[in-house]
């Protein structure tokens, strides 16, 4: 945790920024980024954590770049309902001229409709009328016509799946959307989703946000409000049906686990205490070495290099740690190096 000094300057830097204390956040983001690197066509995403000037400097550093995709994703805080991260991201797009060289995407749903409570006991949902009021604000905040990619951010089992798909295909009709995204959802309900979509002559979602990296999560782990389990992370089913469909593709957030594969402060959790762990890391830790990369390169070439390629988001808090990402774009593991990799159970 970080000491008593280090709190008050996180304070008061956020002050600024509708007085979030990124101490109590953990993991609150500002944008994400997906950029087509120049060094090769690989996908890439960025995490912006952290002070508001290292944000600013990350997406800055990179503003230049082709196909610059902001991806903003909202986390709720302290009671509040939202809408910061847009703000701050339409902020420093006016700042700097930033028009149609990046693209923008951001998440429906999940809001909290009352100050004080949350995405689990009251989240906003994907009815018509939250889908086309929340597609206005963010267009507002950001400051921009047309919202390049919109998630369906949570399940809404309140909600029939037909007025949401309904709903979707209004505002992209509209314009104000280019392509469909979901999040969080269970493998069926996408494809339930997705065919209803076709059935109407309608867009469907088209890009799959879910949580994924090299090590294997449990999946008899269940919480309260999920009693099947984590429809968020990925798993055999969501695999095998982006494998199926070339015309997917799958963005993976949180690939580096929050500094889980090189930090001993940061523990990995119960979702990976089982025996496929520590084998895993070790194939991991051998290929590094043999490479002389770092085990987060290792897992993030390892992810980008798939079967079912990979879109990951990473997350940085200072450019050096950006950099190390980075580096994942030139490492080419061996076939062998693969397939070491691969039969680690």
């Amino acid at each position: 945790m970080p000491n008593a000094a280090s709190v008050e300057t996180l304070k008061a830097i956020t002050a600024a920024f509708n007085a979030h204390d990124l101490d109590a956040i953990m993991e609150f983001f500002v944008e994400d980024c997906s950029l087509d690197m120049p060094r090769g066509p690989e996908p890439w995403g960025l995490r912006l954590e952290g002070k508001a000037a290292v944000r600013d400097g990350l997406a800055t550093r990179f503003k230049g770049l082709p196909d610059v995709h902001y991806d903003d994703d909202r986390h709720w805080v302290n009671g509040d309902l939202g809408g910061q991260s847009e703000e701050l991201l339409g902020r420093w797009r006016r700042s700097r001229g930033i028009r149609d060289e990046v693209v923008i995407a951001t998440k429906v749903g999940a809001r909290p409709l009352a100050p004080g409570t949350g995405y689990i006991d009251n989240p906003e949902g994907l009815s018509r009328a939250v889908i086309r009021d929340s597609v206005e604000r963010s267009r507002s905040r950001l400051g921009v016509e047309r919202l390049d990619l919109l998630y369906a951010h949570i399940e809404d089992p309140k909600t029939s799946t037909h007025e949401t798909v309904s709903a979707f295909a209004e505002v992209v009709a509209s314009g104000a959307v280019g392509l469909l995204g979901v999040s969080n959802h269970w493998a069926w309900k996408v494809e339930r989703a997705r065919g209803l979509a076709a059935s109407l002559g309608v867009p469907g979602y088209e890009v799959l946000q879910y949580q994924h990296s090299y090590l294997r999560p449990r999946g008899d782990l269940t919480e309260p409000h999920l009693p099947d389990g984590k429809p968020g992370a990925v798993g055999g089913d969501l695999l095998s049906y982006l494998r199926d469909d070339a015309g997917l593709a799958l963005v993976a957030y949180s690939p580096l686990l929050g500094g889980g594969y090189v930090r001993a402060d940061k523990p990995l959790g119960p979702d990976y205490d089982h025996p496929g762990t520590a084998v895993r890391l070790d194939a991991l830790r051998r290929v590094a070495k043999q490479t002389g990369a770092t085990a987060n390169q290792v897992v993030l070439a390892w992810l980008m290099g798939c079967e079912v390629p990979v879109i990951p988001l990473v997350g940085a808090s200072s450019v050096a740690q950006l950099e190390e990402s980075l580096g994942a774009v030139d490492l080419d593991l061996t076939a062998d190096q693969r397939a070491e990799l691969d039969a680690a159970q």
